[in-house]
């Protein structure tokens, strides 16, 4: 007994590297051989699983399915148990719908799934944008959407941006986008309104009601899937079911990949008793999204009941039992003899009724805009249960065909959706029908000219047309450079005054991306010369001879760092220019109490800048050239100048020679001194202006000189107006005998 257990277990070990290497045939053999050596009901069980797994892999589903009903009859299965043949039917739709290549856009958030109104279309529910809010990374959605999404902090479904602005409630519409689309969408909102009457009134149980509502919803967006698919949970709810699937089938039509519609129409079917149609849409579901457990455990409980054994001595008709096992009795006859036959046509369902085809032929009229479900609506499915909402639990599907797992079936016709709206559209782009080739680009509805107004899009601080258009959490857009110059001066809105300390903490001013899209799209001549403007500003401010700004502070020497502390607005404005020009330079200069500031300064390169959540800064900087200043002028508040370059004179000969003497003789008179201080003093010197550095061969390589001079410059005790002459010199000679006499004043100065 000993030798025959180690022989099968060597075998099932066989067996299950065979599946691994994806030979299912030797696999199934293997599993078929071993099932003659065990008796026991649970190891058959497993064999019987095995091999109905290797089975379906291998393509044999008829023979794969009769295995399943055999092993169900030594025990009910188990979820679990119909793990593998779920993931081998997913795998058949994944293919034949093309759905993999759909779920590697999702991941990386480009998907083509955008909706029939185009850029207008929330990517939460792909339903028209009702009561926009734009979150800090420049993605819109619908108020309600962002409300109902239960991950903490909210996640951006598009750029995948976790915001730290938590409180979703807070969020405020964004007034611009808001009213710029109940302008250029009238009908659409009134819809809108409609179904949230509707939806106030099915949670007070008024189902009539609320249907009579979307049904006026629908006259006006007969293109607007939420609505049907709304509808169909209230005629679900009122127990009609044909125009619940009726509903459904119009929803998926509208917007094939939205995961809400296919549920719909799998609940639908089932109630009517379509199981194998109802069992391929909870496929198609888990195939769009397999993280959903509700169409996952619903896929799995028909599939459970249609292999569980009939009983044969329960007749038909029977009260109370009539529902649970009449259906699975075709299961006994020829049922199983078309699972086989993958290949058949699939069957059609009902028409949609009348009502439904009309609303979808009405293709001239405007399309209605909608964006959430029927709020108090339970979830269709239990998750403790596992029951389908207003299902029996008495109720058990019947049976099913396997072209239905394997191909999905359509009761209506596909067509192309066609353009949004029907009319004028001023700078008109070519409509995208359904049946381009689906891109992540947005397209733009048609809307008349004489609804276009440039002045409803300008910013309220500059009046001109938005450029870099950002929008605040309290709902206020603004042109991107005009609100961070306010929030320099103030951290409130310049609205509402509602505080954006933490907006401004976070600096991170993301542009509202569907207000800059709908620019380009409907008003691009004005952007055209709004841009140019912005360009000629930028030009002018990247500009480093002429209007070159000026921080009035303290002195500054080339080579040498110089760390700021920017607190005062006018110069937040100034770093800030400095950095979007890429230029990351400006001038340094001490203060004069006739002129502003000195004639000589020095360029300073801005090397990192570190904010703090109150607006402040901290820049570090670094010596770059001299200048001297030719005339001065103002710029929103602070200095600027017309500047010339300074550089040394450079000699040769003889006065080379001397020159190189007198710098060797200077920098050995400099390095005693340093190391004559303290060790304290040397090391705050160092901590601030780093070390000494090293001596240069050639001390006229550098149009400024040798390092060395500024650093001993930047650290020896004088006072601005004694440093200032060095910076001025173009005379590397003159300079290195200053510096000397400085140091040997201090040396007699020490002495006594």
């Amino acid at each position: 007994m000993g030798t025959e257990n180690m022989e099968s277990n060597v075998m099932l070990e066989l067996a299950a590297e065979a599946f691994q290497a994806r030979n299912f045939e030797l696999a199934a053999e293997i599993y078929e051989c071993q099932l003659r050596d065990f008796s026991d009901p649970a190891t058959q069980l497993e064999l019987l699983l095995r091999r109905a797994d290797a089975l379906a892999f291998g393509g044999s589903l008829s023979e794969a399915f009769e295995i399943y009903q055999k092993a169900s009859k030594l025990e009910r299965l188990r979820p679990a148990q119909l793990e593998n043949l779920t993931e081998c039917l997913l795998g058949s739709i994944r293919s034949k719908e093309g759905l993999s290549a759909h779920k590697n856009q999702q991941e990386h958030g480009t998907s083509s799934c955008s909706g029939v109104y185009g850029a207008f279309t929330c990517r939460i529910c792909l339903g028209f944008l009702y009561e926009p809010v734009t979150l800090p990374c420049g993605h819109t959605y619908c108020r309600i959407c962002l409300q109902r999404e239960k991950e903490r902090p909210l996640v951006c479904k598009q750029c995948k941006d976790s915001t730290k602005l938590c409180d979703v409630h807070g969020y405020r519409i964004n007034v611009v986008l808001s009213n710029m689309l109940a302008k250029w969408f009238p009908s659409q909102v009134q819809a809108v309104r409609l179904r949230h009457e509707g939806n106030a009134l099915y949670a007070e149980k008024n189902l009539e009601a609320a249907l009579e509502k979307y049904n006026e919803a629908i006259q006006l967006a007969p293109r607007d899937h939420v609505l049907f698919s709304n509808r169909s949970q209230i005629n679900s709810s009122l127990k009609n079911y044909e125009d619940a699937l009726s509903d459904a089938e119009v929803a998926c039509k509208l917007q094939p990949l939205w995961l809400k519609g296919h549920l719909r129409k799998a609940q639908a079917l089932t109630i009517l008793r379509k199981t194998e149609e109802a069992l391929t849409e909870y496929l198609f579901c888990i195939a769009l999204e397999p993280e959903s457990k509700m169409a996952k455990c619903e896929a799995q409980k028909l599939l459970i009941d249609l292999f569980s054994p009939v009983p044969d001595n329960v007749q038909e008709r029977i009260p109370d039992c009539m529902r649970l096992l009449s259906p699975r009795a075709r299961l006994k006859g020829n049922t199983l003899n078309t699972l086989s036959e993958s290949s058949s046509t699939p069957r059609s369902y009902k028409d949609c009724k009348k009502r439904n085809d009309s609303a979808m032929s009405l293709e001239e009229s405007q399309s209605s805009l909608s964006v959430a479900d029927v709020p108090g609506a339970k979830p269709p499915c239990c998750e403790d249960q596992g029951k389908v909402k207003y299902f029996s639990q008495e109720y058990r599907p019947p049976a099913f065909d396997t072209s239905c797992l394997l191909k999905r079936k359509h009761s209506v016709e596909e067509e192309d959706k066609g353009e949004c709206f029907e009319r004028s559209c001023k700078y008109m782009k070519q409509e995208t029908t359904s049946t381009a080739p689906k891109t992540a680009t947005a397209t733009w509805c048609s809307v008349p000219s004489d609804l276009i107004d440039p002045s409803d899009l300008e910013c309220s601080l500059c009046m001109r047309l938005f450029y870099e258009p950002v929008t605040t959490p309290c709902g206020h857009t603004f042109c991107m450079k005009c609100l961070e110059r306010c929030l320099d001066h103030n951290s409130q809105c310049p609205l509402c005054k509602e505080r954006l300390s933490e907006y401004l903490a976070q600096r991170k001013y993301s542009k509202t991306l569907l207000m800059e899209g709908l620019i380009d799209h409907y008003l691009l001549e004005e952007l055209v010369e709004r841009r140019k403007v912005h360009e000629e500003e930028i030009a002018e401010l990247s500009n480093l001879n002429k209007n070159v700004p000026i921080f009035v502070c303290t002195m500054a020497f080339p080579t040498v760092p110089c760390p700021l502390h920017i607190f005062e607005p006018c110069y937040r404005l100034m770093i800030r220019r400095c950095m979007e020009t890429g230029t990351k330079q400006f001038g340094m200069c001490i203060t004069d109490p006739i002129k502003g500031f000195a004639d000589y300064g020095c360029i300073l390169e801005i090397r990192n800048v570190e904010f703090f959540a109150d607006g402040r800064s901290v820049v570090d900087t670094i010596g770059k050239r001299r200048f001297k200043v030719v005339e001065q002028h103002q710029r929103d508040g602070y200095n600027t100048a017309d500047i010339e370059y300074l550089e040394d004179k450079k000699v040769e000969g003889e006065a080379h020679a001397e020159l190189l003497s007198l710098h060797d003789a200077v920098y050995n008179q400099s390095f005693t001194w340093f190391n004559s201080l303290k060790p304290e003093q040397k090391e705050r010197i160092t901590g601030h202006f780093g070390p000494m550095p090293d001596k240069e061969p050639e001390p006229q390589v550098s149009p400024n000189g040798p390092s060395w001079c500024w650093w001993l410059l930047a650290v020896l005790p004088l006072e601005g107006r004694a440093q200032l002459p060095f910076l001025a010199m173009t005379s590397l000679r003159e300079r290195l005998i200053g510096i000397r006499r400085v140091l040997s004043f201090m040396s007699r100065s020490r002495a006594r």
